[in-house]
């Protein structure tokens, strides 16, 4: 055992000690704690993990986590609910910081956090494993991964960041839970919809027609469902939407915050009196919407061809929704006067900043938003010849240690 201070948060939420030269990432503890510590070390790494024994002396940012989950499973969604909100908003804007200096090899002032209105049942999805319980009735148990334990899956009663409207669709589909696919394990997620919900379920191998329809009559709010069986891919197996809503497509879980940022965006874009626009991972376009609405030809670039299609029934010409991945229709979509970037967890592929840097003529601006600071640092590393000209964060994911953050660069010489 070893007794450390907790000096910061590290991204992934854990924090940060140092013992006798050893940098030591303990999980669930706040900046300003002494803590005692069970910490492993394979004895050549100059770092180490420790396990929270007991906290000695709590920080003033240490607030009692109110549920149960956190506390009594280990629920590995929640990264910080142990700190106080404002202590949390504080945290991820050093995170974002630290992650531009370490990486980006860029000095950038202390980002400003919007806060969530709602830091709790903000999320209008939830993804849940789901294991056999061996009760014919109700025949499986769904829950999350303990985050000491990611082979652990408890059973969720009830999930503080999820809308109530979530947590119900999902009680209503376990309680018809034989009529999901015949599988050892499944991954499945439910997302509210502007009418009712939409269900992705993923696993099996086989899932019969009957048994869809039956899920369907059995939840009433259900709207649509696909299924991505064992090493295939994605399919519609039910709809029963009235319009053309995209239930499976990549969607901000964050209804209020996606639209602060995307304000911010949008005018952050128009600021340059640009003409042309291109938004690449564009989603279901609801940015490439807004700003066609507002006199510009938008090109919008998409691997997803649900997102793509929804995209492409509200841009009207010259704007349009291009199906591909980005790094290899970017290059014949340029030039362009703003470039928006949008991509995934992952980041951009290096093709995507080299087809920037390449650009003749430059973009006036790119405009990066990113739910990942490290990989956000990384492509940002790879735009040379751009400085940051703006750079905010918006607290999508409160409780957990992810952040929004959007960062505009120019070409240098502007």
């Amino acid at each position: 055992m070893r007794t450390l201070h907790i000096d910061r948060l590290a991204a992934g939420g854990d924090g940060v000690a140092r013992d006798d030269g050893l940098v030591v990432f303990v999980p669930r503890t706040a900046p300003g704690d002494v803590v005692e510590a069970a910490v492993l070390h394979d004895g050549k790494a100059r770092f180490a993990r420790g396990a929270l024994v007991r906290v000695l002396d709590p920080s003033a940012a240490r607030v009692a986590p109110p549920c149960a989950h956190y506390v009594h499973d280990a629920c590995g969604g929640c990264q910080l609910q142990h700190l106080s909100y404002p202590a949390q908003v504080h945290a991820k804007a050093a995170i974002v910081a630290d992650a531009f200096r370490r990486i980006a090899r860029r000095e950038v002032h202390v980002p400003t956090v919007h806060a969530a209105p709602h830091p709790w049942h903000y999320r209008r999805k939830l993804t849940l494993a789901l294991r056999p319980s061996g009760r014919p009735t109700e025949p499986w148990r769904a829950g999350l991964h303990a985050h000491d334990d990611p082979d652990r899956v408890f059973t969720l009663a009830d999930c503080a960041l999820a809308e109530p409207a979530v947590m119900d669709a999902w009680r209503a589909i376990l309680r018809a839970g034989r009529h999901l696919p015949d599988a050892p394990a499944l991954r499945a997620s439910v997302r509210r919809l502007d009418e009712g919900v939409a269900l992705v379920v993923e696993g099996g191998d086989t899932w019969r027609e009957a048994d869809v329809a039956a899920l369907a009559d059995a939840v009433p709010v259900l709207r649509a469902a696909w299924w991505v069986p064992a090493g295939g891919r994605r399919r519609l197996v039910f709809d029963g939407r009235g319009g053309a809503e995209p239930g499976a497509s990549f969607v901000q879980v964050n209804p209020a915050m996606h639209d602060v940022l995307l304000a911010d965006v949008v005018a952050r874009v128009l600021g340059h009196a640009p003409r042309t626009v291109v938004d690449a991972y564009a989603g279901a376009g609801d940015a490439a919407v807004a700003l066609a609405r507002a006199g510009v030809r938008v090109t919008a670039l998409e691997a997803d061809a649900d997102a793509v299609t929804h995209a492409a029934a509200r841009l009207s010409s010259p704007s349009e929704a291009r199906l591909g991945l980005v790094e290899r229709l970017l290059p014949d979509a340029l030039p362009a006067d703003v470039v928006l970037l949008n991509p995934p967890r992952a980041g951009c592929d290096a093709a995507v900043p080299a087809a920037l840097v390449a650009a003749s003529p430059r973009p006036r601006a790119v405009l990066y938003v990113s739910c990942d600071p490290a990989t956000l640092a990384r492509d940002v590393a790879r735009l040379a010849g751009w400085r940051i000209a703006h750079l905010a964060c918006y607290d999508m994911f409160p409780q957990t240690a992810h952040v929004e953050t959007l960062c505009e660069l120019v070409p240098e010489a502007a």
